[in-house]
């Protein structure tokens, strides 16, 4: 069976290369540089190539090649021409296309091929920040359009994961520096996504703290015996699904009452998407909202 998504519809290019759809339109009318097959309902579709192309024209498009100029260049010119951009200033830019090709073909291969090229000028902890976490916000918003399948996302987080992982471990055998606080890594019942908590763990590690991690769905009561076990712990989770909305405050409450009593100076810092309307005064004293992992490494 081929599970590898062969055919987008315009709105799906739009959403994958940033040009907007009417654009699209025009540069086929009148560059014709992308060939649209037509269902029986006169809807225009296009194959994995024609995406491959977008995408290669957007990188030159934002590099200062004009359209007319574009147009024409023989097809084998224009790999040829990225290949040179992503060798020389723009290599993020490619990356970027290239990790959505890799996601849409279910290609690991180029992930991979990808990814080393990064390293080979970049730190892991820089093609984070510069090349994964843009990823990650597109794949929110492609995901919350239906252009890409929860297959999609499962399997390029399960490749950056691979990466976070594989950097952790290279530090988990060096002995914590600071030893003045604990951090305990958790996430909240029915909450799976663990990929933001993860790489706050490498950060952890990487300036010297003890972290804990206790990995995804973690019901808050099971933290008691952490509490009876070390002294100043900070307890940090992120909130992408769970608790939704309707329930966040009780749970923050819950926590509170619990874990963060009169008999310990606790702290619990959380991020995530369902945290993001909430204003510091619903929130009990020691408990912090970031707004990015940016923000939360200058905390440290």
């Amino acid at each position: 069976m081929n599970i590898i998504k062969d055919s987008f519809s315009i709105k799906d290019l739009e959403n994958l290369s940033g040009i907007k759809a009417h654009t699209i339109r025009i540069w086929e009318k009148r560059y014709n540089l992308l060939t649209p097959d037509r269902t029986d309902t006169n809807i225009r579709t296009y194959s994995i190539k024609s995406l491959q192309k977008l995408l290669n024209i957007s990188l030159l498009y934002e590099n200062g090649y004009k359209i007319s100029k574009i147009a024409q260049l023989e097809e084998e010119q224009i790999p040829v021409l990225v290949r040179e951009i992503a060798s020389n200033k723009n290599k993020d830019n490619h990356a970027l296309s290239a990790f959505k090709l890799s996601m849409l073909n279910y290609d690991q291969v180029l992930f991979y091929h990808t990814y080393n090229s990064l390293l080979a000028h970049k730190s892991f902890r820089e093609i984070f920040h510069d090349n994964f976490i843009p990823l990650l916000n597109e794949i929110g918003m492609l995901w919350q359009t239906d252009t890409i399948s929860p297959a999609n996302e499962h399997f390029i987080s399960n490749l950056i994961k691979q990466k976070i992982l594989s950097n952790i471990e290279m530090l988990q055998s060096l002995a914590a520096e600071k030893r003045n606080r604990t951090f305990v890594l958790y996430l909240p019942e029915n909450e799976i996504h663990e990929l933001g908590l993860l790489y706050v763990h490498y950060e952890l590690l990487l300036n010297g703290y003890i972290s804990i991690y206790l990995g995804p769905t973690v019901p808050y009561s099971n933290l008691t015996e952490i509490n009876a076990t070390f002294d100043n712990i900070i307890y940090i989770s992120y909130f992408t699904v769970e608790p939704n909305r309707d329930k966040i405050i009780q749970y923050l409450e819950n926590f509170n009452n619990l874990l963060l009593t009169e008999d310990n100076p606790n702290e619990l810092w959380i991020f995530g998407f369902q945290t993001n309307n909430l204003s510091k005064s619903e929130l009990p004293e020691r408990i912090k909202r970031f707004d990015s992992i940016s923000t939360f490494i200058k905390e440290l």
